[in-house]
């Protein structure tokens, strides 16, 4: 088994972090590979963001995603670039609050509104990147909301774990409530 993962936005949202929390789960938490990357434009907020996540159960010999399995776009920039890379069978998740198809896309996508959710649920949409990991763990069989939500835990003992965990399982929920649609 192996998912490659991108997510895409822009600096200040939360992607990298929201990688680097999916990859220690699979790592410390459910005894997976995993191997995370990122790069980011030269502004540290507003400038493009991108993290790719390959987790397998045997070794990762390449640690770039050409192809992922899911794409993550959290701003139009970032979807009018990659939309287009998902491999076959693959979905991207969207936010329309940050983006709006404006193209018929060879992988199915997931629109949920993980920013008005977590904006009225916490009055910040601070945590955006981790209501979007949530979704993930609601949407495909390749972390246990257990092990996420442990890696969340450790990760924002400091900086405010109840609100995180909130945030997650705010994300969860947006994917049971529209289940119908997928």
């Amino acid at each position: 088994m192996i998912t490659r993962f991108v997510f895409s936005g822009t600096g200040g949202q939360g992607i990298i972090t929201a990688a680097i929390v999916l990859a220690e789960a699979a790592i410390y938490y459910e005894g997976l590979e995993a191997v995370q990357t990122q790069s980011y434009g030269a502004e540290a907020r507003g400038g493009a963001a991108r993290a790719d996540v390959i987790v397998a159960t045997s070794p990762i010999m390449f640690p770039k995603v050409t192809q992922p399995n899911v794409l993550v776009c959290l701003s139009q920039v970032s979807f009018d670039k990659y939309s287009w890379i998902v491999r076959p069978g693959g979905f991207v998740l969207i936010d329309p609050h940050f983006v709006h198809r404006r193209n018929e896309l060879n992988s199915r996508c997931i629109e949920l509104p993980m920013h008005s959710s977590i904006l009225a649920a916490q009055n910040k949409s601070m945590n955006l990147n981790l209501c979007m990991l949530g979704a993930l763990t609601g949407l495909i069989d390749f972390i246990s909301t257990e092990s996420l939500e442990e890696a969340v835990r450790v990760r924002f003992e400091k900086r405010g774990a109840t609100s995180a965990l909130q945030a997650v399982e705010i994300g969860r929920s947006l994917v049971h409530e529209a289940v119908e649609v997928f």
